[in-house]
């Protein structure tokens, strides 16, 4: 007989929903994440809220923690990692470490969903000073002040009169190799330049882009709201680089509409940081068999309208595993993974 049961690696969004996905479809399901909390990366980084709804990130994963938590379908693994993956669909075996004990979970199907994380920009040859100036900041850094309702410059504690987002850190890049676009950074940056706004209302708030990319219902959410009820300055311009000057940073750089080179004086930047695949996604890759893309994410095996499928049968990957996602693609593709995984088991013939 084949396993019933699905394991899903990762209690992240995109890991939450594939659990409670499946639960709901009447699976056991054993979910295994390698950190002591579920809630994945806006937990771990203490994300204020969530774009674009503004929604407190801990109340929102916490009501789907709270209703997986309840599910008597669903065995939940902290502190435990993956070691090892034999067998085939509807008959695998995977081996996991926790601690100093181990232990062998039997299942039908995988749901990878590893995340990401954020491109380290001491990468680009350090041109913005993430680790020189310490009023040089990224974009979980500054949500981690938001949460905590206090917005202040590292180098001294004072309030920032003037702060600039710089786009496309780490992402649309080739000398970097990372050609794509990260997809959410854009919505990011503007949802984080409302909060300033709201809790620093005297600070002058700039975003330096290439090109503003907002898709769906982003634009009206939080692009124009940003512009037109909180008088965020959208710049086209790139920036070439952040230097110290006195107490403030002088950032250089070109006014791209205008055609001419700009500086400008801030008390904080922040650089707007793209997704790169986590440890745990390359590692899993390895040890679960399965194919990656050119940038290190999984790669999907028949998309376009497959997009969840894996180059291994009976395993299969969501959220930002994948490659860059937002929420709301971590919930569907979550979903749609643990729908394929039950229908991947449930077709399986029973021996004999």
């Amino acid at each position: 007989m084949p396993h019933e049961t699905v394991a899903v690696i990762g209690g992240g969004p995109a890991g939450l929903a594939a659990a409670q996905a499946a639960s709901d479809l009447g699976a056991p399901v054993v979910l295994i994440e390698q950190g002591d909390a579920l809630g994945g990366t806006p937990i771990a980084e203490s994300y204020a809220s969530l774009t674009p709804h503004l929604e407190s990130a801990e109340t929102v994963l916490g009501r789907l923690v709270q209703r997986l938590e309840a599910s008597p379908h669903t065995d939940i693994l902290l502190g435990a990692q993956v070691t090892a993956c034999t067998g085939d669909v509807g008959h695998f075996e995977l081996q996991v470490e926790m601690g100093a004990t181990s232990r062998t979970v039997s299942c039908g199907a995988v749901v990878l969903a590893t995340g990401f994380q954020h491109f380290d920009p001491g990468r680009e040859t350090q041109m913005y000073g993430y680790y020189e100036f310490p009023d040089v900041i990224a974009l979980q850094d500054l949500e981690a002040m938001i949460k905590a309702g206090s917005i202040a410059k590292p180098s001294n504690g004072q309030a920032p009169r003037r702060l600039c987002f710089v786009q496309c850190v780490g992402s649309r890049d080739r000398q970097i190799g990372n050609e794509y676009c990260s997809k959410v950074c854009c919505g990011v940056a503007s949802k984080e330049a409302i909060e300033v706004r709201l809790l620093l209302p005297e600070c002058e708030v700039f975003i330096f882009y290439i090109d503003m990319r907002m898709y769906g219902y982003w634009e009206s959410q939080i692009y124009w709201p940003a512009q037109e009820r909180h008088h965020v300055q959208y710049v086209k311009g790139i920036i070439s680089e952040v230097l110290p000057k006195g107490d403030q940073l002088l950032v250089r750089g070109e006014d791209t509409t205008m055609g001419r080179p700009m500086e400008i004086l801030m008390d904080m930047v922040v650089l707007s940081v793209g997704m790169e695949p986590s440890p745990g996604t390359r590692a899993m890759a390895g040890v679960l068999g399965v194919e990656q893309n050119s940038y290190g994410f999984i790669a999907a095996a028949h998309p376009p309208l497959d997009t969840v499928s894996t180059s291994r049968p009976g395993i299969f990957a969501a959220g930002a595993a994948l490659g860059p996602a937002d929420l709301e693609d971590c919930a569907s593709t979550g979903a749609a993974a643990a729908a394929r995984a039950v229908s991947v088991i449930r077709s399986v013939p029973a021996a004999g």
